[in-house]
């Protein structure tokens, strides 16, 4: 498994997305679109605010959002890698996140931020950032904090 690598500028414009909802009351999504460099490495160099309803406790991205991220992803032949959303509370995969991931390969992974990222900076992220990663069975799998680093690298 090869980790993401994220810079601090990427994680800081995700949490920026996620405070603006979270202002509003409402959860927010940041997609994580990467490459594979010459190197074999998974480079993050985008991040995107899908079209999407959103309330309180639930985002959801409409047939028009998919269609136009699809469109997205081919004009910068990028892929979707990870999803990162925030909740009003506790950091975990609800059912409604299940249901609602557009992250859906295998090993995609998810990030919940607690508390509408509203204390979170890049500094921060990995320690309150609750992680999940999608099984071949299609079920979202908690990764443990000590396991953070075969996932994701913030250089």
């Amino acid at each position: 498994m090869t980790p993401l690598i994220c810079t601090n500028a990427l994680i800081d414009e995700t949490l920026a997305i996620l405070k603006v909802a979270g202002s509003r009351g409402s959860e927010g999504i940041a997609l994580w679109l990467a490459r594979r460099s010459d190197d074999d490495t998974v480079q993050v160099v985008e991040v995107l605010e899908p079209l999407h309803r959103a309330a309180v406790d639930f985002f959801h991205i409409p047939p028009e959002g998919m269609s136009a991220l699809m469109k997205h992803l081919r004009k910068t032949r990028t892929k979707l890698v990870a999803q990162v959303h925030s909740h009003p509370a506790n950091a975990f995969h609800s059912q409604a996140d299940d249901e609602w991931a557009i992250a859906r390969h295998e090993g995609a992974l998810s990030f919940v931020i607690p508390y509408f990222a509203r204390s979170t900076n890049s500094s921060t992220f990995l320690d309150q950032a609750a992680l999940f990663r999608l099984s071949a069975q299609d079920q979202w799998l908690e990764v443990q904090r000590a396991q953070f680093s075969q996932h994701v690298v913030i250089p």
